[in-house]
């Protein structure tokens, strides 16, 4: 359909949609919030057909007031949080993973470099890592048991410790955000650098194996939702270096919003990784078999939620949002 006729045909109804907004009619909120979704659908297709145009534009500034107006007078659902973490996230959260690749290959490629460093310096993983901590896993590797770290503390105790401290490095990593999203990178890279150098580590002592069947037992969604507390950053950076139809601030303020979503997201899953690395990393007699079927489903279930299920979602939403248009 040509703009001018899209135009024509929904003129009216974009009318009325301002006029409910600047007050001059009244709709009770739930009828609103149709006429928002429909009008929702309007800017999808716009954006797809007449990208940067007039339209696009004007659509867009309507659906953000229409925001607004929504979420002050419609009634939260009880399943609020439910329909949070099954839908409203990971709709949003699909135009945000190009982030998420970036902030994966700057993580990946410091791991790369990380381990290249302990490779070529020696003294490269006790600066990371401390002579501390080395010298005690150079201790248990001498007493037969180079996890023991795993086993000092009580479960609970670990499980309370690991999933603060986790939920803190996810904080600054989105933080770090304002530092138009560099900080964030940082962020990235430092723990790239610690996980590579630590595994080479390993790997200089001939417990590549067993290091990685344990500690990925619970890095696997530790590590993961670090990356993804990263790409809330780089979120953040975003709203303020790359505004488009907004002003700074707005964008701004989005992009705070929009982070904080992402990093809300990780919550429950910082929860899950600590209590794996208190409660099940430490049982280093367990089978391969089992510890392999962990990662496995660990790393399947963060494809799934942050991957998959965001792409499906749209592509549904999508489907139908033509579907409505093709009606109107």
């Amino acid at each position: 359909m040509r703009e001018a006729a899209f135009v024509k045909q929904n003129k009216d109804k974009w009318s009325t949609f301002e006029n409910l907004l600047s007050n001059k009619i009244s709709m009770n909120p739930d009828d609103l919030s149709d006429l928002y979704i429909e009008i929702t659908d309007h800017l999808s297709y716009a954006k797809t057909f007449y990208p940067k145009s007039n339209t696009e534009f004007y659509l867009n500034q309507l659906a953000s007031s229409a925001h607004q107006k929504i979420y002050k007078t419609k009634k939260e659902s009880k399943n609020r949080i439910i329909t949070f973490f099954t839908k409203e996230f990971p709709m949003e959260f699909y135009h945000h993973q190009r982030k998420l690749l970036i902030a994966f290959l700057v993580f990946a490629l410091f791991v790369i470099i990380g381990a290249f460093s302990a490779a070529s310096e020696g003294d490269f993983v006790r600066s990371f890592l401390g002579d501390g901590y080395v010298n005690m896993t150079l201790e248990n590797i001498e007493k037969g048991d180079p996890m023991a770290v795993y086993k000092q503390q009580g479960e609970f105790n670990m499980f309370l410790g690991i999933t603060l401290n986790n939920i803190k490095v996810a904080l600054m990593a989105f933080a770090y955000g304002l530092l138009v999203g560099i900080g964030s990178l940082y962020i990235m890279l430092q723990n790239g650098l610690m996980l590579g150098s630590f595994q080479y580590f390993f790997y200089e002592k001939g417990l590549l194996w067993e290091s990685a069947r344990t500690i990925w037992i619970h890095g696997t969604i530790e590590i993961s939702v670090i990356i993804v507390a990263g790409c809330a950053g780089l979120t953040l950076g975003e709203g303020m270096l790359f505004p488009e139809t907004y002003t700074r601030l707005e964008a701004f303020k989005r992009g705070i919003k929009s982070g904080l979503k992402i990093l809300m997201s990780t919550i429950p899953f910082f929860i899950v990784a600590g209590f794996l690395e208190g409660f099940v990393t430490r049982h280093t007699e367990m089978p391969d078999w089992l510890a392999i079927f962990i990662i496995a489903l660990s790393l399947g279930l963060i494809l799934f939620y942050y991957v998959y299920y965001p792409i499906y979602l749209n592509k549904k939403s999508t489907s139908n949002q033509h579907e409505n248009i093709l009606s109107i």
